[in-house]
Formats: structure tokens, sequence, C-alpha cells
């Protein structure tokens, strides 16, 4: 009922205003994005010039030069360790974070499905529901469907028992139910 209210009422801006708005708010979003992006940018330079002195190679001898190298690869060595170790602080928050919400979707339980209830329809009906009023005459199901013959069992033909017996004695007998068999 309050979808059909809320439907119904009339937007009280009118689609020139409500456009104006849009473009002024993408405008100030746009501005906004820059901003931040030359803040992010003026941060990043103004740590850089403080852990990063500037070098000062000139006038330095082969010794000099070999020992900077390896206070350089040093600094280096230590930056990995922390990078690496901050790694694996944030790869084991992720899996603690996972364990969790798979424990509250646990806890939470399986949804439980609505016992549905069975509607009494004709194919007609669901066909004019489906299609509209597209489809005017009525479908005959039965025609469409496939036909199976059904094979006849083997009837065995009842003769005298008797007869059936003496045929089967002796060696001849045995031969043809040896040949059946096969």
């Amino acid at each position: 009922m309050l979808s059909t209210w809320y439907c119904m009422r009339k937007s009280k801006i009118s689609a020139a205003r409500r456009l104006a708005l849009k473009t002024k708010l993408l405008k100030t979003a746009t501005v906004m994005l820059e901003d931040e992006k030359e803040q992010k940018k003026l941060k990043r330079e103004t740590t850089l010039r403080e852990r990063v002195p500037p070098l000062q190679l000139s006038g330095l001898s082969l010794q000099d030069l070999q020992a900077l190298c390896k206070e350089l690869h040093q600094k280096i060595d230590v930056v990995d360790e922390e990078r690496y170790d901050s790694e694996v602080k944030v790869a084991k928050n992720n899996k603690e974070i996972e364990n969790l919400s798979q424990k509250v979707f646990d806890l939470k339980g399986k949804m439980k499905r609505p016992a549905l209830k069975r509607v009494k329809i004709s194919a007609d009906a669901m066909l004019g529901a489906l299609l509209g009023s597209k489809v005017k005459e009525s479908v005959d199901f039965k025609a469409n469907l496939k036909t199976v013959k059904k094979e006849e069992e083997k009837k065995e033909e009842v003769t005298d028992w008797r007869k059936n017996v003496e045929a089967m004695s002796g060696m001849e007998g045995r031969k043809k139910l040896f040949d059946a068999g096969q």
C-alpha cells in the first residue's frame, strides 16, 4: 500500500532543477577528488623528503661509496622486513575476519523455506497468465507428446507337457536345452 502511495505522489522538484542539482553535485565531487589527489601527492613528497635525504655523492672516495652502499642495503633490508611483517599481519587479520563472518553466518542459521501452497490452475489459464492475450485458442498438449510403443512380452506356446518331456529326454533333448541357453 505504501509503494502505491509513493508511486502516485508527484515529485516536488522539477526535472530541470533535478538535473541542475545533479550536475552541480558531480562538479563539486570532481573538484574534491582532484584536491584529495593533490593532498596525497604533497603528503607523499614531504614524507619521502623526511625519510630519504638527498645523496651527496660528489667528492666521495671509493671506500666511502662502498660504505654508503652497505648502509643503504641495510636500510633496504630493514624496510623489507617491516613490509613482510605488515603483509603477514594483514593476511592474518583478513583470515580472522573471514572466520568471524563465517561464524556469524552459522549463528544466524539457515534460511527456512516457506511452505508453498499448491495452486490448481488449468493449462489455458496458465498460458493466459504467462503470455497475456496472445494465446486465444486452447492448446492441445497431448497432441505434441511423443508416443512410445511397448514391446509385447514373449509368450511361450502352451503345448501338451507330455510331448515336451518326451522331446527333451535323451541326448537330443539335452542338446536342445544347451542350444537354447546360448
